[in-house]
């Protein structure tokens, strides 16, 4: 059914038309009719089904244009960014209606300037429960006159403790109005609520969450609770969404989250109910805007976020609630689109709390394996080779052949220049190769000591033949080498047939940075003829590492990676070198760290330095010997003095 078939007024189906709609959805088609005629409404209706024009558009549409200045419609919302998005949405629908004036008040922000828009004349006003009842004790607002009430997403306003805000604003409101209730479930305390306050209301009942699931396909991933970050990492870099939401069960754990997935270089924000509007408008604005592409979130920030065009959905926590579960994926496939959700499960209670959500919601949701990290890269690979074959026509500026012919002058090869520019190339596509120079294996220890057997036998075959292989950087975790093409050699490690085998690669003609791990642990060095030692222990027993809890600790660094950074601060600061490996966001981190390092130790060395010079053999000078001299002839002054 389409708007135009409504007895809808003219302003508002040229809205719906400037807004590129014709189509209702089905929420739409069943309740806008019905809240025109008056009659109370419960719908029950999932996320991305349209139901904001569902109320928005009658409730509009029934503002009274001679009572403008008087409040005549009220809609509650559980979050501020719902409230927000609402009355964005209201005044999209009211383009053509100068007489209708929408305001969004809520918490988190400055009240004068809520109070500034109610005293110029609001009529519709959209705002979290909390909020309301504060404008409605200042007497700033007023609703003696309403006649229309929207409880949206009424289920998670109750479960977010509002309900005794609820029916206190319910008080102050005229027993003959309109109330209207949508929600997406329908727990008891719903029904005691549209009980007790709506007259005969009109159940308003939706079959979309079929038709929301069918359209999304769905993928859950087993793996050992150590390993989903490890999981979500791979799924990203694999399905390489433009936009997507990552759900978590915790307000912390959307943090961790956030931190863990910015380290990997990906461009995420994360939101919760503890941040403060600003920032959750920043966050919001961020995400779409484009300027980030991932969203991790908890389910209840996640409800009052009104977000189209998501490609893809991650589970990074299994939802609490069954019904948490469409909501979160509704997030994707929207208006008759395709979308992806992907979940991470661990153990088989909860792969059995899964199939027992897809059972409840209709859901297919098919078990899959993790993509392979080789494959990841050869897809990779192929796509960017393919991405320079189409790029063989356009058009090249001349600053290109200036910057070519200045690597030239420096000593580069073609095959230098191509390789390093290639190498670029798949860092933009964020993949992970973490190769390490065949000679820096020392500081990679404890990796080494975590493999399998038949990796650890595959790397000893690696070993034994490095004088054949040359020049060569090794994957710890896959156990491979590079060929000349800069490919991976997959016979390096033959999982069919579980054992080691080493394809000797050509000479590899590319420039490589290798790594020394020849790091002296005594210096000496020269000043008039006196040396002292720059180890760990240092001069006089200094431990050169021993700011590094301090340095963490300023840095505010989760605990659960302060070994971590401790670790790789010290292999850094010993070896600069082994920065190059890393990713741009991760050496631009390390390069600080080190930086303020290098500072505390030089501070502490020149210290130690100056103390050493002054008293080599740390014995007595002539200059201490006379003050103590002095001391004790003083001494003896006063005690003969007290004798006598």
């Amino acid at each position: 059914m389409q708007f135009k078939d409504l007895e809808l007024s003219d302003e508002i189906l040229s809205a719906v038309e400037l807004l590129g709609f014709t189509e209702m959805t089905e929420i739409q088609e069943k309740s806008i009719p019905i809240i025109l005629e008056g009659k109370d409404v419960i719908g029950r209706s999932n996320t991305g089904t349209g139901k904001t024009a569902a109320f928005g558009i009658p409730v509009i549409e029934k503002i009274q244009k001679e009572n403008s200045d008087e409040i005549q419609s009220l809609i509650l919302c559980p979050t501020r960014e719902l409230a927000q998005q609402a009355c964005d949405e209201i005044k999209k629908f009211s383009k053509f209606m100068k007489w209708v004036k929408p305001v969004a008040i809520f918490g988190g922000v400055s009240i004068d300037r809520q109070i500034y828009q109610l005293k110029r004349g609001a009529n519709l006003v959209i705002g979290t429960p909390g909020r309301v009842i504060d404008h409605i004790n200042r007497r700033t607002l007023k609703l003696n006159k309403l006649r229309t009430i929207v409880l949206d997403e009424a289920d998670e306003m109750l479960q977010m403790g509002f309900r005794e805000d609820i029916e206190n604003i319910l008080k102050y409101i005229p027993d003959e109005r309109q109330t209207i209730l949508f929600s997406a479930t329908m727990p008891p305390e719903i029904l005691a609520i549209t009980k007790e306050y709506q007259k005969d209301p009109v159940l308003v009942k939706t079959i979309s969450k079929s038709r929301t699931v069918e359209a999304i396909e769905q993928t859950y991933y087993p793996v050992s609770a150590g390993k989903k970050f490890d999981a979500l990492h791979l799924l990203l870099i694999d399905n390489e969404p433009k936009s997507a939401m990552v759900f978590c069960n915790t307000k912390k754990m959307v943090d961790e989250l956030t931190e863990m997935l910015l380290n990997k270089n990906f461009k995420a924000v994360g939101i919760h109910g503890d941040m403060k509007q600003s920032q959750r408008t920043s966050v919001m604005n961020s995400f779409k805007s484009g300027k980030t592409s991932i969203l991790v979130a908890t389910d209840v920030a996640a409800r009052g976020i009104d977000i189209n065009g998501v490609d893809a959905v991650f589970n990074y926590d299994l939802p609490q609630d069954n019904e948490y579960y469409i909501h979160r994926i509704g997030r994707t496939g929207r208006a008759g689109k395709s979308g992806k959700a992907f979940t991470i499960v661990c153990g088989k209670k909860q792969v059995m709390e899964l199939n027992q959500i897809a059972r409840r919601t209709k859901s297919v949701i098919t078990e899959c394996e993790l993509p392979k990290k080789s494959d990841i890269i050869n897809k990779n690979i192929l796509a960017v080779t393919d991405s320079l074959k189409n790029s063989v026509s356009d058009y090249i500026a001349q600053e290109t052949y200036t910057a070519f012919k200045l690597l030239k002058s420096e000593g580069f090869s073609d095959e230098d220049i191509a390789v390093m520019l290639l190498n670029e190339k798949l860092k933009e596509k964020n993949i992970e190769l973490k190769m390490v120079y065949i000679g820096d294996l020392n500081d990679h220890q404890k990796e080494i000591d975590n493999l399998e057997e038949k990796k650890k036998k595959c790397l000893d075959e690696i070993l034994k033949n490095k004088e054949k292989l040359g020049v060569v950087y090794v994957n710890l975790e896959d156990i491979v080498a590079l060929d000349k093409d800069g490919k991976i050699i997959e016979g390096a490690f033959n999982e069919e047939k579980q054992k080691a085998e080493v394809q000797s690669p050509k000479e590899a003609n590319y420039r490589a940075q290798e790594i020394s791990n020849e790091n002296s642990n005594v210096s000496s060095n020269e000043n008039n003829g006196e040396s002292y030692a720059t180890d760990n222990t240092s001069v006089n027993e200094f431990n050169e590492f021993e700011d590094i809890p301090d340095i963490i600790n300023a840095e505010g660094i989760e605990p659960a990676r302060r070994e971590e950074v401790a670790e790789n601060l010290k292999k850094y600061y010993k070896n600069p070198d082994a920065m190059l490996a890393l990713t741009p966001l991760e050496r631009e981190y390390y390069e600080k760290l080190v930086g303020i390092l290098s500072e505390k130790i030089e501070l502490k060395k020149e210290n130690k330095q100056v103390m050493t010079l002054k008293n080599p053999d740390n014995k007595w000078g002539f200059s201490n010997i006379v003050l103590l001299s002095i001391i004790a002839i003083a001494l003896a002054i006063v005690v003969l003095i007290m004798i006598f």
